[in-house]
């Protein structure tokens, strides 16, 4: 009994043994190549994009043109980019025009001066003069008092009414000076507070020319390194510029705030977050890698070039404080960065091409009992010629890599109804 079901199976055997010959001699005689396959299993799936830019400071201290309220030119500079120390002079200006406001005023305050001391002086004359007529009209007024002729007998009608017009005038004199006095005291202290006035200003004059004197040199206020700004033509200043009061001419970057502004097209932005991973090469030194993350995606694309059509997204990548190397970076060095789009430790990932398309559905064909099904899935992003399948296949299936159609026998046949079978796209790179 054992001994026939021994001989019935290798039989069985045998005969799909000699069948599955026939049929692959029969493709190798057709010229038709059997369908590749991959078998599907889980594991890391990494989708990043590369940006380039340059390195700016997030915190600077900036370095302004003094505040004096003038048009100053450059006399000196220091070159750019050099390392400086707390108090080191970094731009001078020229002292010209401020020496010669500085004279100015000198020679405003030694004239109102000058001219203080002459009205003091009239001033005094003025007053004793009044004072000498006060009491010059005193003792006229007593002298006619006491020679005045009032007798009658003695005197005649016509030198008495004398006398007492005599008395009169002496006393209306003697009134008058006295009543002088304080107009003439008041116009005095008028004319020299009006001096007062002019001494002050010229006194203002002085200290803010020694005030500007002092400000036409810009020093460091703290260690660092001169980074000097760029205009709209992307020059930087030069000795005989112009600069006028609160223009920024310099900074001293922040290295320990050190970042990356770096531009990726609109058309890889896709997944671009705050917070996700980054790491970043400085194109002078391509062997070390920098680590940081993302810290702000702009809202809306941009062109980078006047003119140009193309979009790009501006992103903030900050370094991480803690890692070595901070110190040798400097603002306005080129870097090439890479960024952390989407990252998952288990993810089905197959290739884009054993995808298609039917009727408006995306699948694949997967193997099951020597036949070729199609089977509906949803896709993930996709990265390097990979797709993620979030659903319709697990682990161990075996899926086709080509169009099993082209193969006989080997794929469900369609319905009569059914729309050809077509490649379908599997998302943006």
């Amino acid at each position: 009994m054992n001994r026939r079901f021994l001989v019935a199976g290798i039989f069985v055997v045998g005969v799909l043994g000699g069948a599955l010959g026939l049929r692959a001699l029969g493709r190798r005689l057709s010229g038709v190549a059997p369908t590749p396959v991959l078998t599907v299993s889980k594991g890391p799936f990494v989708r990043s994009v590369m940006a380039e830019g340059n390195l700016k400071a997030g915190r600077a201290t900036p370095l302004l043109g003094p505040g004096t309220g003038l048009s100053l030119k450059i006399a000196w500079l220091i070159d750019d980019g050099s390392p400086v120390k707390a108090g080191d002079v970094v731009v001078r200006f020229d002292p010209t025009l401020v020496k010669k406001n500085l004279d100015t005023g000198r020679d405003e305050r030694t004239n109102a001066g000058e001219r203080t001391g002459k009205t003091r002086a009239e001033a005094g004359a003025a007053l004793r003069n009044l004072d000498h007529d006060v009491r010059q009209s005193r003792l006229e007024l007593d002298t006619a008092k006491t020679f005045q002729t009032k007798d009658p007998e003695l005197f005649s009608r016509h030198e008495i009414i004398e006398a007492d017009i005599d008395v009169g005038l002496a006393g209306s004199r003697e009134v008058k000076a006295r009543e002088s006095k304080p107009p003439r005291e008041a116009l005095a202290q008028a004319d020299l507070e009006l001096l007062g006035i002019d001494t002050r200003k010229a006194n203002l004059k002085i200290q803010r020319a020694e005030t500007e004197l002092k400000a036409l040199e810009i020093r460091a206020p703290h260690d660092g390194f001169v980074v000097f700004n760029r205009d709209w033509r992307g020059e930087l200043p030069a000795i005989g510029q112009t600069v006028w009061s609160g223009f920024k001419l310099a900074e001293i970057p922040d290295v320990a705030s050190m970042q990356a502004e770096v531009w990726v097209l609109e058309a890889d932005a896709g997944g671009l977050a705050a917070g996700r991973a980054a790491t970043v090469v400085v194109e002078s030194d391509p062997d070390v890698v920098h680590t940081g993350r993302i810290q702000r995606v702009d809202g809306v694309p941009k062109p980078r070039v006047r003119g140009a059509p193309v979009q790009y997204f501006g992103v903030i990548v900050a370094f991480d404080p803690s890692k070595a190397g901070l110190g040798a970076l400097k603002p306005g060095q080129r870097v090439q960065a890479r960024l952390l789009l989407d990252e998952r430790a288990d993810a089905i990932a197959i290739p884009r091409q054993a995808v298609f398309e039917r009727d408006a559905k995306k699948v694949v064909y997967r193997r099951k009992l020597g036949r070729f099904d199609p089977v509906e899935v949803a896709l993930g992003p996709a990265a390097l010629g990979r797709v993620v399948v979030e659903k319709g296949l697990d682990a161990g299936d075996v899926i086709a890599l080509a169009d099993p159609a082209g193969t006989p026998g080997t794929a469900t046949p369609p319905p009569p109804d059914a729309s050809p079978v077509k490649r379908a796209a599997a998302g943006p790179p």
